[in-house]
């Protein structure tokens, strides 16, 4: 026992060390030769682990923008300097699940700091390289929806754009991923650049006037330790999934998911899709914009709620070599109790990622994965006609329960083209590798997961049956014109419409 307690201190002394070090890492400027040296690091654990690493660009044109890159070092560089350097060239490579993770080492005075919004007391929309504010919802100076933001601090807020789409992983080319998600990152992309600022001058266009603002973080005070307490969606709902039927009658019935998560999906569904059977209900609609995706499992598990017959779902998932679903860091981000008790348990942990690991034979390394056996129909599985919903927010798992959905004519898919590659994307479980010298982390994804489709190789995301975009003009009014046209085609189907 004294032994394993002198074990235990050690782990947590080089723990605190290693936490203290990274912490300092980021004030440090880097000599260019380390920075280079991380450059190769990184392209080599890519070479080596990536399964489809060459899908989007040649080898020839990532060669030379590896060496480009190493060319334009010259001069040391803090981390953060060097995230943005080296991100675009990571996104230059096209697949959507590979990206750097941005340094984030706050401290405490800064994580209260950030608890007290400024920019995100509002909900944007990026249009044609201009950053939009949708929504007010505390109504702060009056500014109203609609209005475009101009500058901060009066840098022109387009330059920020264009800097920051470089920032953006896609699969393939894909047209509408990229102003999605940068809604989403544009300010953790400003901060990361400019530090946590107490207040910021914007300048505004609105109705052809300009107009200078000052905003300043929330001056209500955060209570330490208390917990804002949130109350659960009413009926069979949770936070990632709510289901309703829409009109008097039940015959539709619409499934909204924020998330693939997997968690408590198995009684969420068994409830909904019990529920709609016992309604009669003829039609279902299935909302999954703005969807990053998730878990392979829970979408295997929703299609055998739609299926007709047996299906498979995915593709065998390619590995680049049979050693590597052993290198995904088995240990990362383990306390030290749990450093030990995964140190014995590790032998069960190898033995079980070899069990699943086969050579195809096409001579390729597999994975084995419960979606690429044959599920059957679930004995609840739903009859009627199925819409599905999909933007350029609806990515990753979403886009392969699309483009399987469309591929078996299960359902109409309406609204964007996903943001999600139509044949499938390099994620499944990640390697995350942390280059030596600026510490920055890169998770590589080892699985190549396609839809059980015949691939298109178009590059791009699954283009709906129906094009419906939905326009500043409508997310402004409240209009949500791609719903809208769905319940209008079921009205039509009942002969409520001529």
């Amino acid at each position: 026992m004294k032994n394993y307690s002198v074990i235990l201190i050690i782990i947590i002394l080089a723990s605190c060390s290693s936490i203290r070090k990274q912490r300092n890492q980021q004030d440090n400027y880097i000599p260019s030769e380390k920075l280079k040296q991380d450059v190769d690091f990184a392209y080599y654990k890519l070479k080596q682990m990536h399964p489809q690493l060459y899908q989007y660009i040649s080898q020839k044109d990532l060669d030379h923008k590896i060496d480009s890159l190493k060319q334009t070092l010259d001069k040391p560089l803090t981390p953060t300097q060097f995230y943005f350097r080296l991100q675009p060239i990571i996104t230059s490579i096209r697949q959507g699940h590979l990206s750097l993770q941005s340094p984030n080492e706050l401290s405490k005075e800064d994580l209260l700091k950030i608890k007290k919004r400024l920019f995100m007391r509002f909900r944007y929309r990026i249009q044609d390289n201009h950053l939009y504010i949708v929504e007010n919802k505390d109504s702060l100076q009056n500014i109203k929806p609609g209005t475009e933001l101009i500058s901060i601090n009066d840098i022109p807020v387009s330059l920020y754009i264009e800097k920051y789409k470089k920032l953006i992983s896609s699969d393939g080319f894909n047209t509408t991923f990229q102003p999605y998600y940068l809604k989403d990152m544009f300010f953790h992309f400003y901060t990361l650049e400019n530090g946590i600022l107490d207040s910021a001058k914007i300048e505004t266009l609105y109705n052809g006037q300009k107009q200078t603002f000052i905003l300043h973080r929330e001056e209500e005070p955060i209570l330490c330790g208390k917990k804002k307490e949130i109350t659960p969606p009413a009926g069979n709902s949770s936070y990632n999934r709510s289901f309703r039927f829409l009109g008097e009658d039940n015959s539709t019935a619409y499934l909204k998911i924020k998330k693939f998560s997997h968690s408590a999906s198995d009684k969420f569904y068994k409830n909904t899709f019990a529920e709609i059977k016992d309604a009669k209900t003829s039609y279902l609609i299935i909302d999954i914009r703005n969807n990053y995706g998730g878990s392979l499992e829970e979408i295997n598990e929703l299609y055998s709620y739609l299926a007709t017959k047996p299906f498979v779902l995915i593709k065998p998932s390619q590995l680049n070599s049979s050693l590597t679903p052993l290198q995904t860091n088995y240990f990362k981000k383990s306390s030290a109790l749990e450093y030990a008790v995964k140190g014995v348990t590790y032998p069960t942990y190898v033995f079980l990622k070899a069990l699943n690991t086969y050579k195809g034979k096409d001579g390729k390394s597999y994975y084995k994965i419960k979606a690429d056996h044959v599920t059957q129909p679930n004995k609840d599985a739903f009859q009627g006609k199925v819409f599905v919903l999909v933007n350029g927010g609806s990515f990753s798992s979403s886009s392969i329960f699309s483009s399987k959905l469309k591929y078996d004519r299960r359902a109409t898919l309406v609204g964007e083209e996903t943001g999600g590659a139509n044949d499938g994307s390099v994620a499944g479980f990640y390697s995350y590798q942390v280059l030596p010298n600026s510490r920055l982390t890169l998770p590589i994804g080892l699985l190549l997961v396609n839809p059980n489709i015949i691939l298109s190789n178009s590059q791009k995301g699954v283009i709906p049956n129906v094009v419906i975009p939905q326009t500043l003009h409508d997310i402004i009014e409240k209009k949500d014109p791609q719903l809208d046209w769905v319940k209008q085609e079921i009205e039509k189907e009942k002969g409520n419409v001529k």
